[in-house]
């Protein structure tokens, strides 16, 4: 990346913005003696909770260790089988299977690039117990209906927030939906630590106890395994200290991230490159995602002009050897896989950079 170059993210923008944040809490944690699941663990539990209006919020070590602990806490006795997409990366497929459970896959929809009850309907089975479902790239996708079909099947719904924290719809919030949900705070997300994190959130008191058990071995109390097939998987009190600084920020940073994607939608009107849009608070925009049936093309000339991309996500998980997926026909999946690629998409993008990126969206033809 060249020095003139807009990168496609910075993580270092946002360190030195709440550099003076950022130092207090981390010598508040030094001087508090809690390194594990002290003051911060919960205080971040409990604002997290009440920011999104569901009952427990249970944080742990990752994202993928929170999709993992929410699929074992809710698949219901009998059950082995988690349906979910193929193009979100391999996290929820990891999970399923470190949770000791087979995976198959539905289609997306071919505009939002979630999963639909279109695409689900027919592949639904008593046999599956899970439906995991991602909302893509920010964007809360219509999991009200979706809730109602996998509940007529008896199969719980999985929501994976870790794109869309903060998105809402009719005053309710991504992750509130279904029967329980997980988030992760990779410091890319758009609630970012400085490391590792993640949670889960649930209104039911059952699942959240199990999951509170689960990431701390199985334990009832402290070196009584109760409950089988538990873990460590805690997030530390620096993490925790961290998020709670940036929490208050979520809302403000999503909606600059949104603003970032519609200026970015109206310099690609009449181009070659469609942008996936993120209108309104049901999407967080994490990412700015463009298609085009010209994608090395787009990339090349975007990169000649000082731009950065990358593509989020190349390979489906149905063709991915090292998760033994199952050979399935995906064709909404497969085909968007070839054409998708991010464009630059960051709260602190700076004006003059958002601008440049339009006139180089503008100059493709």
């Amino acid at each position: 990346m060249g020095i003139q170059d807009i990168p496609l993210n910075d993580l270092s923008r946002g360190i030195a913005r709440d550099g003076d944040a950022l130092e207090l809490a981390y010598k508040s944690v030094l001087s508090s003696g809690w390194l594990v699941m002290g003051p911060n663990h919960d205080a971040f539990q409990s604002e997290l909770s009440a920011y999104l209006g569901v009952e427990h919020a249970l944080v742990v070590a990752s994202g993928t260790d929170a999709l993992e602990l929410a699929i074992k806490a809710v698949m219901p006795e009998g059950r082995e089988i988690v349906l979910t997409a193929a193009n979100a990366g391999g996290y929820s497929t990891t999970a399923a299977r470190r949770a000791g459970f087979r995976v198959r896959y539905a289609d997306v929809d071919t505009d939002s690039l979630c999963l639909s009850v279109e695409s689900v309907t027919s592949l639904l089975t008593r046999e599956i117990g899970v439906v995991i479902i991602t909302h893509l790239y920010g964007n809360l996708t219509d999991i009200e209906a979706l809730v109602v079909l996998c509940h007529s099947f008896g199969i719980r719904v999985v929501e994976d927030c870790a794109q869309s924290l903060g998105a809402r719809r009719r005053g309710r919030f991504a992750g509130t939906f279904g029967d329980i949900s997980a988030t992760s705070f990779y410091p890319t997300k758009n609630l970012g630590a400085l490391g590792d994190g993640g949670a889960v959130m649930t209104d039911n008191r059952e699942y959240a106890d199990k999951v509170k058990q689960l990431r701390q071995y199985g334990w009832s109390t402290k070196y009584q395994v109760a409950l089988p097939g538990g873990t460590n998987s805690r997030l530390d009190e620096l993490q925790a200290a961290f998020l709670r600084t940036r929490l208050p920020q979520l809302d403000t940073f999503n909606a600059r991230r949104r603003s970032i994607v519609a200026q970015y939608a109206a310099a690609a009107i009449d181009g070659p490159l469609h942008v996936l849009p993120a209108d309104g608070e049901h999407h967080a925009a994490h990412l700015a995602v463009v298609r085009s049936s010209r994608r090395k093309e787009l990339r090349t000339r975007l990169a000649e002009q000082g731009v950065q991309t990358d593509i989020h996500f190349p390979v489906p998980d149905h063709h991915q050897p090292g998760l033994c997926a199952p050979a399935q026909s995906l064709p909404a999946t497969e085909q968007a896989s070839v054409e998708i690629f991010s464009i630059p998409c960051f709260p602190e993008l700076s004006d003059g950079e958002i601008d440049r990126v339009c006139a180089a969206i503008g100059n493709l033809r």
